[in-house]
């Protein structure tokens, strides 16, 4: 994941095992299995299961997240997927997570 990020930071692409990154003219795009789960641009973090709400899939995305959306996380809870964010006085606000969940780079 360390990898990964790395790639997206530096505009390079990357392939390692079951997960890739590519750059177009929307920004860096993040494969898992083939399957697309995140798009990187400038300003947004754009977030996918590919089909997959996978441990695995959960472990990229929230990678992404504490590099380029601080604050934000994905998790499951009773089988459903949520996205949180950080919000004031320590309580999280959380929300359905839903096929471009679309996060703010901070």
């Amino acid at each position: 994941e360390a990898q990964m990020n790395a790639a997206i930071r530096n505009g390079s692409n990357f392939s390692s095992s079951n997960t890739s990154v590519s750059h177009d003219s929307e920004g860096a795009q993040v494969y898992l299995h083939g399957n697309h789960i995140a798009t990187v641009k400038n300003d947004t973090v754009i977030l996918f299961d590919g089909g997959w709400q996978s441990n695995t899939t959960k472990s990229r995305l929230n990678a992404l997240c504490y590099e380029f959306a601080t604050g934000f996380g994905v998790f499951q809870k009773n089988w459903d997927w949520y996205v949180s964010q950080k919000g004031t006085h320590g309580k999280n606000i959380k929300s359905d997570f839903v096929d471009g969940f679309t996060l703010p780079i901070k």
